[in-house]
């Protein structure tokens, strides 16, 4: 078990993690969502070793992480992190990079492991390749597969997914995930994108302003958000009032409400005007306004600029 007990850091004076405390099992994968700038990659750095901690404790089972305080190469040897920098060596082979701290004793096993890998992160026609000459997304998927090589207990992932084009990475994600949770490696990964969290993560901690402000199920934290910050990590999110859409008996009360849950009636309460419709594939994303306030909303067909429609939850 990852323990990580109300820890804070800062780079200088000023706090940049603010009392963290949560848990993670083995092999729970556990997704770190929040805005630019508010700790998620220092939490991940934090957990591997990199930085001494001011305040708190981190234990994996019952072996204390510690910083380049008390160990002359920072990080811990049963976890590997992935940098958003990948930290490739450009000069040799995609297989050399993936091999690199693997042993050379039993060279076939080795090879074995290489291809294994690769396949995972689908860069197997690029074995031979030197890492200067590749993308920035096949980069990216090299950098995965060698952390992966010497299978590590805790694998931090800092937005492991930013340089990789949607063509190869929905595939990716399944791929990876999948055999992380089958080798049972407990998974901290940060990221702006919800499919993380919502598909893949078996819990997912929110962050804001460096304290954790929510920690549960993905898709309780999603259908359930605590407040407009957290519902709009997961995309557009809308802030109204429940007698704008319904008739309400007692006391009024605010909700927040994401576009696929608003739809177009003939009679609803809340009109409002179209000013912009955005094609997604399956519907349309509309942007309209209400009292100079935006409201977007899902249909299936383009609405015309200035049209009124009315609305109600769906």
């Amino acid at each position: 078990m990852l323990q990580v007990k109300n820890i804070s850091f800062g780079y200088d004076k000023t706090p940049v993690i603010h009392h963290i405390d949560f848990s993670a099992l083995k092999g729970q994968t556990i997704a770190v969502l929040g805005e630019s700038g508010c700790g998620k990659s220092t939490l991940l750095k934090l957990i591997y070793g990199l930085y001494d901690l001011n305040e708190g404790q981190i234990l994996w089972n019952e072996t204390e992480v510690l910083g380049p305080k008390f160990h002359l190469i920072p990080g811990m040897p049963f976890m590997k992190y992935l940098a958003q920098d990948f930290d490739l060596m450009p000069y040799i082979t995609v297989a050399e990079n993936v091999g690199k701290f693997l042993s050379n004793f039993y060279p076939k096993e080795k090879k074995q492991r290489i291809q294994e890998l690769l396949e995972i992160v689908e860069m197997t026609d690029y074995a031979d390749v030197k890492a200067q000459f590749l993308s920035g997304g096949q980069q990216q998927r090299v950098a995965l597969a060698r952390v992966l090589a010497l299978e590590p207990e805790v694998l931090l992932l800092d937005e492991p997914f930013s340089h990789i084009d949607n063509f190869r990475k929905n595939a990716l994600r399944r791929n990876l995930f999948a055999y992380l949770k089958s080798k049972e490696i407990t998974v901290l990964v940060a990221t702006h994108d919800s499919t993380d969290a919502l598909s893949f993560a078996d819990e997912t901690i929110v962050l804001q302003n460096g304290k954790m402000i929510e920690k549960a199920p993905s898709q309780d934290i999603y259908n359930n958000p605590l407040n407009k910050y957290v519902a709009s990590l997961f995309g557009e999110v809308n802030e109204l009032q429940l007698s704008q859409l319904t008739f309400t008996e007692g006391e009024d009360e605010s909700v927040l409400l994401y576009p696929n849950q608003l739809k177009v009636v003939d009679n609803g309460l809340l009109k409002v005007i179209v000013k912009q419709s955005y094609f997604r594939g399956s519907h349309y994303l509309i942007k309209a306004v209400f009292d100079k306030k935006v409201i977007f909303f899902e249909h299936e067909n383009e609405l015309a600029f200035n049209q009124e429609v009315t609305l109600m939850i769906s």
